[in-house]
């Protein structure tokens, strides 16, 4: 299984939990930092996902996803720099 498939993995297993914590293992260092926000209009159930890992500072971005009840979102209506809660400069993985 390739790095991104891990990475695809542990979205998955994320995304099924929200709006319950979880605590999955980062696929590329291994501790149990992992970050999902979703990026979208607060009217719509569509929008982007992030996660990423805060210790490695690695992880993925899912486009056109559909955002779960509870999910922390961001507003895309703001200027990026102004979208709270932040998003860091992760390497993102292929």
């Amino acid at each position: 299984m390739t790095t991104y498939d891990r990475w695809l993995d542990a979205y998955s297993a994320a995304y099924d939990t929200v709006p319950e914590p979880f605590e999955i293992a980062c696929p590329q260092c291994g501790s149990k930092r992992l970050r999902l926000v979703f990026t979208g209009d607060p009217g719509s159930d569509v929008g982007y996902a992030h996660l990423w890992c805060d210790n490695c500072l690695y992880g993925i971005g899912v486009s056109r996803t559909i955002i779960p009840d509870g999910a922390v979102v961001q507003d895309i209506r703001q200027a990026p720099a102004d979208r709270l809660p932040p998003i860091p400069n992760y390497r993102l993985v292929h």
